[in-house]
């Protein structure tokens, strides 16, 4: 055990130093994980308590670890879906936009919407972001100024710009809908897919499809382990939800 801890320490590092690198920046969304779980790693490798390298301990780490990749394939499963279905409405779910600028994410989730609504011009797109801290505009305008500069009618937009969160992205569209059983396609990063889907389905959908987003490679592990956790919080509030309904 105190080869795992020292090995899943300097990795975790590594990690960590290879983002703040990559984005030229100490304040990388979720980076900070891997600087804790880093050290506390190696905490635990080099600390003289034998209880922590015990067979109970090593039981209990060999669970969670089968339980986080079960996780974790579930969510990798959406990341490969591909539809050729026509929708009667996209909703494009926001990601940060820095000032007036769309960042790295945002606009692989705008670029996999833009092939499509070219593909099916019937169908109109909802893009859907409020405005948060270093944000000069909301998501969603900045989302539809980008749609438009790429050749989508201002006609077929529709903007929602008040949701903070991906639940409320998906609750506040559905107001815009036509028709309650209004197909949808939900266009987001692969990774975030499927907690999307399970969302869009507690809020009342009926007909979902899901477009995945490409992800920069870099961030590719950084965004799966976040996902994790905000799947445990998902399901914490469903569980919490039902036992108030009970």
């Amino acid at each position: 055990m105190k080869t795992y801890y020292l090995i899943v320490g300097v990795l975790c590092i590594l990690y960590y130093l290879i983002l703040v690198v990559y984005s030229r920046r100490l304040k990388v969304t979720f980076a900070g994980f891997w600087l804790i779980a880093g050290g506390a790693h190696l905490i635990c490798g080099c600390a003289p308590f034998p209880f922590l390298r015990g067979r109970a301990v090593c039981a209990l780490v060999c669970v969670i670890w089968i339980f986080f990749l079960a996780v974790e394939a579930r969510i990798s499963k959406e990341m490969f879906e591909k539809t050729d279905r026509r929708c009667d409405y996209v909703i494009v779910l926001g990601a940060q936009v820095r000032g007036t600028r769309i960042t790295e994410s945002l606009w692989r989730r705008l670029k996999a919407a833009e092939t499509y609504l070219l593909r099916f011009p019937e169908s109109k797109v909802i893009v859907s972001g409020g405005k948060g801290p270093g944000e000069d505009v909301s998501e969603a305008e900045a989302m539809a100024g980008w749609l438009e500069k790429h050749g989508i009618e201002a006609e077929r937009i529709i903007k929602e710009d008040q949701s903070a969160s991906t639940r409320e992205n998906l609750k506040f569209s559905r107001k815009y809908l036509q028709r309650k059983d209004s197909s949808v396609l939900i266009v987001t990063n692969g990774f975030h897919l499927y907690r999307a889907s399970l969302i869009a389905r507690s809020e009342g959908y009926s007909d979902v499809e899901l477009l995945p987003a490409s992800v920069n490679p870099v961030f590719l592990l950084n965004y799966m382990v976040r996902e994790f956790f905000a799947l445990i919080a998902f399901a914490g509030h469903s569980l919490k939800n039902k036992k108030t309904k009970v």
